[in-house]
């Protein structure tokens, strides 16, 4: 006589089958509700702005009159910034990531510093906007500039940049600093020539993270006093300025709906180049990915 009965064992796999499939087809619905949202706004920003999208938007300034306005002096206050963020955040979050991981002793000081680093990296921005004001424009007396700006940003972005590059440094094996030492290598050797090379991947998918909401960034920038309105270019690090995002809000805030497509069309400059910095960025870990 056949036996048909099924054993405890085969009802657990049969329901952690059951818990998979469900479990597939959630995560599968939440990343194509993702997708469809995000090609929803792609479409509605490139079918509003790309009649405004030419030559003379990108050269002009800013204007009331929404035929005339352009995105000059927002694309140019963006690279002036983004031009003092960079080195700054970079060096001073890998230099900070590498005493972390490599000299500081691991005490419950230094378990607290890279506690409120992790915490850092949540809090709001315009908590940092306020500390740019405080110690940038206010204290060191830098006024509402290009320079204030660029290290307000700085300060943004730098935790997130400190946890990926520890993270990166700290995925390396152990055996590769073995191998270094057994060679006769220094500290700083080693650092420079195995820890920084191999973990250059890891730091900068975090810079790439990390720029890319700098770049995008309005509520630090307009508490330290960029300007909604700029009609020339900066010629240092000292002069007003505005950004993308606070252009892109200026007009999208005004009741005329050709502000609205011209915002769309601003929006679509701004797509453009964190493409563009994204790819740089992503070609540079790759082939550091491939070197090492």
């Amino acid at each position: 006589m056949k036996n048909n009965s099924v054993t405890p064992d085969e009802k657990q796999i049969d329901r952690r089958i059951i818990k998979n499939k469900l479990a597939k087809g959630v995560f599968f619905l939440g990343t194509l509700f993702g997708i469809i949202v995000l090609a929803a706004l792609l479409i509605r920003i490139f079918t509003q702005g790309i009649a405004y999208l030419d030559f003379g938007f990108l050269s002009n300034f800013a204007s009331r009159r929404p035929e005339d306005a352009g995105i000059r002096a927002a694309i140019l206050g963006t690279i002036w910034i983004m031009s003092i963020t960079i080195p700054v955040s970079l060096i001073l979050g890998v230099s900070t990531s590498i005493y972390l991981e490599e000299y500081a002793p691991r005490n419950k000081f230094t378990r607290f510093i890279e506690l409120n680093l992790a915490n850092l990296a949540g809090v709001p921005s315009v908590v940092f906007g306020l500390l740019g004001l405080t110690v940038f424009v206010r204290l060191l007396e830098m006024g509402r500039s290009i320079l204030a700006g660029g290290f307000t940003m700085s300060l943004l972005i730098l935790p997130v940049i400190v946890v990926a590059s520890k993270e990166a440094i700290r995925a390396i094996p152990q055996e590769q600093y073995d191998a270094a030492y057994a060679m006769g290598a220094t500290k700083w050797q080693i650092i420079r020539t195995v820890v920084l090379p191999a973990a250059t991947p890891g730091i900068l998918t975090g810079a790439i993270l990390s720029l890319s909401r700098g770049v995008g960034e309005t509520a630090s920038l307009l508490m330290i006093g960029a300007m909604t309105f700029i009609a020339y270019t900066p010629a240092s690090v000292l002069d007003g300025f505005t950004v993308l995002p606070i252009q892109i809000f200026s007009w999208a805030s005004r009741p005329q709906a050709e502000f609205q497509a011209v915002a769309a069309a601003g929006s679509i400059v701004l797509l453009i180049i964190l493409i563009v910095m994204n790819a740089l960025a992503i070609i540079i870990r790759n082939n550091y990915s491939k070197r090492y």
